[in-house]
């Protein structure tokens, strides 16, 4: 037994020795030209799932053995193979990549590849760590704290809006940036913003659907680009950039809350895939996000309230009684409640060493919840509703005089009426998916693809009325929705025809269809459930268009520092016919390539977005507090050609770029980028259009659709946008034992202005109205920020991560209508410039754990805003204390947006934000 067991131990012992020296640590430090260490680096064990990551020192390690390869990859440098030797010491050093940085579908061209230095016109690249050390839940709130010229904000009493808020780059709207996954349009939402917010009549991409943890990098083309990818570039292109070769399986989990408690967050992700054995890879995020609402109510404005809704001491009475028991008048607006499951998919299998087949594939499920103004009792009355009735010891609110139903029942029936407040319930479905094949031969590359994409919305409204319908209305309605879709071929050739020239040329072909889908019949009856009327069975149904465009793009080094680059496409459209556009872009680097000179002038286009040209319905509004019914005629329509409205076309628009570029050392970089964007024919959505004599062309045609107001889109206005962007990045600098980044980076607008008059069709004219009041102009030039910047610095030592953002906002403001006294044409909200402090601490308990804690707006700053006079009339109107309070609370609504105006804010209202990451790694 002694000779079994000791032949047993000498065998283990030589076993152990073998497997210690077959897994032996291989450790080293990964470093670029200049010999400084690149963090975040992903090191893989070639033909398995094992790896690392480099630390913020750049060192790591790994269990390998001799013969082993290693494969070393990161954003901004090329990868490499190195094959483990008989030491267990590995030091690297990564060049930079021409391709990494920029890819073919963003940098301008694509008849060559470029880094950002050597690309001619303005590129910013974020990585996923950037991306991540923001904290906040969504992509579209990230690149708001990273992107100076990135805009997005809630917005109070949002509806629709609840599903995914208004953004834009350099205050031209959503619709005029292009967004692309992988290279590849992403679809449009199928909602059209129509509340008087900054995007107002526009449509755009949802941002907020991608998941952060999905996304590899984020390139941001600052240049118009029409040229190259057709409509929706003039203000430039996002390319979101998937997570491709597998690492490890990421697990995030996320969970924060406000400073006062609400606005509770979850967020559950999952990051993993597969390498196929060697030649391909499949890479997955499962993403759960549950964001609970935060209110924000303002105090409403006594004064201003008995001026809208009282008039005699009865009433005055009454309204004075309700605001002292419930001084918000019981409304909850703010964030609205979201829950959203989402899954994304990325794929790639070589066929060969030259050709591959690749696919990604997103679908993304989201619900919300939000509340529409309280309907107190001197306001409206609508009797036999859910949850409108409330003991309150009896108090009572109303006259007979008051009641909206006055019967044989007397008012002591009413006694503990508080009112009601209807609720909006939205629900969505985005997805998109992309199957193709690229390759080289001969020098020739290809890339053949198809791309489909469709969004839906549909909505919910319940505890309301439909005050027509009297006693027979029902309490929860289906007010209907909209369904967007498109379907994408690309084919795309490329050649590197020497070291001096490149070419390439293509073509795309789209479909696209929107869908208007009714409400319930009792939705749009008459007055229509109130707080959102349901969509008419006569507006709905589906409109399709289809376009065909080629291009053709020739790159040509003069010299090896001078470049030169022209592109041409020409497109046609079913609906409205040829398009063509034009772009010609230079760089030229001198002292060592220290030194980039970069400009480009293009021409481009907008097409007409299908939901422009045909959503029709009935929408209700606040008009001096009381809600009117407004129509959205479309272009098409009967009432539009009684009015002289055209048809729309596209948009025209012109871009210049210059920029200066300073690169001293790899550790330092300068840019500063002046833009000018003109756009002729811009499509507005117009204001809300009445006349007061009945029997005027335009009164006839409003009195017919039985609404007060008509809105619709038209081809008024033409724009000057102009500005500069400014990036100051420093980074690997040495602070006691550990090493900081800085980064200063902004945009400043030096002008956005409407040019001449707007085109006014003759009836409007003849009824003394406009298409553009001054509440439209407003929104359309200063709701957005005047300038912004963000100063960020990162810190890290030993196991600790540390990130300090700082982000200015510029001045933003509002003027609204005229509220009867002429005041507001002499006075305008005015919001005032604040800095928005972010604070990021992370700590890697080992290789595989690690946590962060978020403090969004540290010092817990909101927005302020005043009233400021506009001329001498302006000042008279404000000089009272009283007066002023007064047309304050004009703007906001009696006090109840206060906070959350829906027209100017720059950043959230929701003040403090925490909240903390768990990483793990397995």
């Amino acid at each position: 037994m002694f000779k079994s067991f000791f032949i047993f131990l000498i065998s283990s012992i030589c076993f152990c020795s073998t497997l210690l020296y077959a897994q032996n640590i291989v450790t080293g430090t990964v470093k670029d030209a200049s010999g400084a260490a690149i963090p975040g680096v992903s090191i893989r064990l070639k033909g398995t799932t094992q790896g690392a990551t480099t630390n913020p020192d750049g060192r790591f390690s790994v269990a390998a053995k001799a013969g082993d390869i290693l494969q070393f990859s990161s954003v901004g440098f090329q990868s490499k193979e190195v094959t483990v030797g008989s030491s267990t010491v590995l030091d690297v050093t990564l060049e930079t990549g021409q391709e990494a940085l920029a890819e073919v579908v963003v940098v301008g061209s694509r008849a060559s590849q470029r880094s950002v230095v050597d690309s001619p016109l303005p590129v910013d690249i974020l990585s996923a760590t950037e991306l991540k050390s923001t904290g906040q839940p969504t992509f579209d709130k990230t690149l708001q704290y990273r992107v100076p010229s990135f805009n997005t904000v809630n917005t109070p009493v949002n509806d629709a809006t609840t599903l995914l808020d208004p953004w834009e780059i350099r205050n031209m709207g959503p619709s005029r940036t292009l967004i692309l996954i992988n290279g590849k349009r992403k679809n449009l939402s199928s909602l059209l913003y129509v509340q008087f917010s900054p995007g107002r009549g526009e449509t755009g991409v949802d941002l907020s659907a991608i998941p952060n943890q999905a996304i590899k990098r984020v390139e941001i083309l600052r240049d118009g680009a029409s040229a190259q990818y057709g409509s929706d570039a003039i203000a430039g292109v996002m390319n979101i950039i998937l997570k491709d070769k597998y690492d490890f399986t990421t697990l995030d989990v996320n969970t924060g809350v406000t400073s006062k408690g609400d606005g509770g967050m979850f967020n559950f992700s999952l990051n993993s895939g597969s390498n196929i054995g060697g030649k391909g890879f499949v890479n997955y995020t499962i993403d759960f996000l549950q964001q609970n609402s935060a209110v924000r109510s303002g105090i409403v404005h006594e004064p201003t309230e008995i001026a809208t809704f009282g008039g005699d001491a009865a009433s005055n009475a009454l309204i004075r009684a309700y605001l002292k028991d419930y001084p918000t008048a019981n409304n909850i607006n703010g964030t609205g409640e979201t829950t959203a499951g989402r899954f994304l998919i990325n794929g790639g299998i070589n066929l060969n060493d030259n050709h591959q087949l690749y696919g990604n594939a997103a679908l993304v499920a989201k619900r919300v919840s939000s509340f529409a103004n309280f309907r107190t009792p001197y306001w409206r009355q609508d009797r036999g509703l859910l949850h409108s009735v409330t003991d309150n010891g009896g108090k009572n609110y109303l006259t007979q005089a008051t009641l909206a139903f006055p019967t044989e029942d007397n008012v002591e029936m009413y006694r503990g009426y508080i009112g009601y407040v209807p609720t909006f319930e939205g629900d969505l479905i985005d997805y998109n998916a992309t199957v193709g094949a690229k390759g080289e031969t001969n020098g020739w590359r290809h890339d053949v693809s198809l791309t489909t994409g469709f969004n839906s919305q549909t909505y919910s409204v319940d505890n309301t009325v439909n005050r027509t319908l009297g006693k027979a209305s029902p309490t929860r309605f289906k007010p209907g929705g909209y369904q967007f879709r498109h379907l994408v071929g690309n084919i795309d050739i490329s050649k590197q025809v020497s070291d001096k020239l490149g070419i390439a040329f293509g073509m795309e072909a789209r479909s696209e269809a929107y869908t208007i889908i009714a409400g319930d019949e009792k939705s749009y009856e008459g007055e229509g459930s109130n707080s959102f009327p349901g969509l008419n069975k006569l507006n709905a149904g589906t409109n399709q268009r289809f376009n065909i465009g080629g291009y053709v793009d020739l790159s040509y080094d003069i010299t090896k520092d001078f470049l030169v680059n022209a592109t041409f496409r020409t497109e046609k459209y079913s609906d409205f016919g040829p398009a063509n556009v034009w772009k010609l872009s230079s760089r030229y680097k001198f002292n060592d390539d220290k030194v980039v000179l970069r400009g480009s002038f293009s021409t481009g286009f907008r097409a007409p977005s299908l939901h422009q040209i045909y959503a029709q319905s009935i929408q209700a509004a606040f008009v001096g507090g009381t809600i009117q019914l407004s129509g959205l005629f479309n272009n098409r329509s009967a009432q539009a050609r009684l009015l002289g409205i055209p048809s729309l076309k596209p948009e025209q628009s012109t871009n210049l770029s210059l920029g200066l570029g300073f690169n001293p050392n790899r550790n330092l970089s300068i840019s500063l980028d002046y833009f000018s964007i003109g756009v002729k024919d811009r499509i507005v959505y117009s204001s809300s259009i009445s006349s007061s004599d009945p029997t005027s062309t335009l009164g006839s045609i409003l009195s017919q659709a039985g609404v007060r107001t008509a809105q619709f889109f038209i081809n008024g206005i033409e724009t000057k946008t102009s500005g500069l962007d400014y990036v100051f990045s420093y980074r690997n600098l040495e602070v006691g034992k550990g090493k900081m980044g800085i980064n200063f980076a902004g945009n400043f607008m030096l002008q956005n202005e409407i040019l001449g008059t707007p085109a006014e069709p003759a009836a409007i004219k003849a009824a003394n109205s406009s298409i553009l009041n001054t509440q439209i102009k407003s929104l359309l030039t200063e709701s957005r920020p005047m300038y912004k910047s963000i100063l960020g610095f990162d810190y890290a030592v030993g196991k600790w991560n540390i990130n300090l953002n700082n982000t200015l906002f510029g001045k933003t403001a509002f003027q609204d209508l005229d509220n009867g006294g002429g005041d507001m044409e002499n006075i305008k909200a005015e919001f005032k410039p604040a800095v928005v402090t972010d604070l990021s601490v992370g700590y890697s308990f080992s290789k595989k754990v690690s946590m962060t804690v978020n403090v969004n707006n540290l010092l817990n700053v909101l927005p302020k805003w005043d009233l400021v006079a506009l001329n001498a009339k302006g000042e008279a109107a404000i000089a009272k204390p009283e007066d002023k309070a007064l047309l304050r609370g004009f703007l906001g609504f009696s006090g109840r947006y206060d906070i959350l105006g829906y027209n100017g804010s720059q950043f959230s209202q929701l003040g403090t934000m925490f909240n903390a990451n768990l990483n793990i790694k397995f």
